[in-house]
């Protein structure tokens, strides 16, 4: 059995490349082009990079004009998809039945004049930071 002549020829290139472009599966473009998706990676490396490039530019391009004019979603989308930026999870909030708000602890400075507001501000470090301790 002969093997197939592979498809070389510029309007090939041009499709795959679009194709590429577009999100195409390579599978899917090798059946479109009559090949083997092998065949499709040896003989069009150039075009299936290269039409992704080219798409991904296009995109940049429209996500950062979105930016411009005023849209929070792309610089969001854009510093998640490629600067690595995550959110980090919400902080748990107590239980009703400690009757406490999840509110920021300022730990201030004792000066040991007033043992009652020192034993209550030691009191409420330890409360604290065993309520952290335990949600680690």
């Amino acid at each position: 059995m002969t093997r197939k002549a592979s498809p070389g020829n510029e309007g090939a290139r041009e499709r795959v490349r679009y194709l590429a472009g577009v999100g195409v599966p390579q599978d899917a473009i090798a059946k479109i082009i009559g090949c083997s998706p092998k065949t499709l990676r040896t003989h069009f490396r150039d075009e299936l990079g290269r039409g992704s490039a080219e798409a991904t530019e296009k995109m940049i391009g429209y996500l950062f004009a979105a930016a411009e004019k005023g849209n929070i979603a792309a610089p969001i989308f854009w510093l998640k998809t490629q600067a690595h930026w995550r959110e980090q999870p919400a902080a748990e909030e107590t239980s009703a039945a400690d009757g406490e708000t999840n509110s920021e602890v300022l730990i201030l400075p004792d000066n040991g004049r007033d043992p009652e507001l020192t034993e209550a501000l030691r009191d409420a470090q330890k409360k604290y930071f065993a309520r952290r301790r335990q949600r680690r």
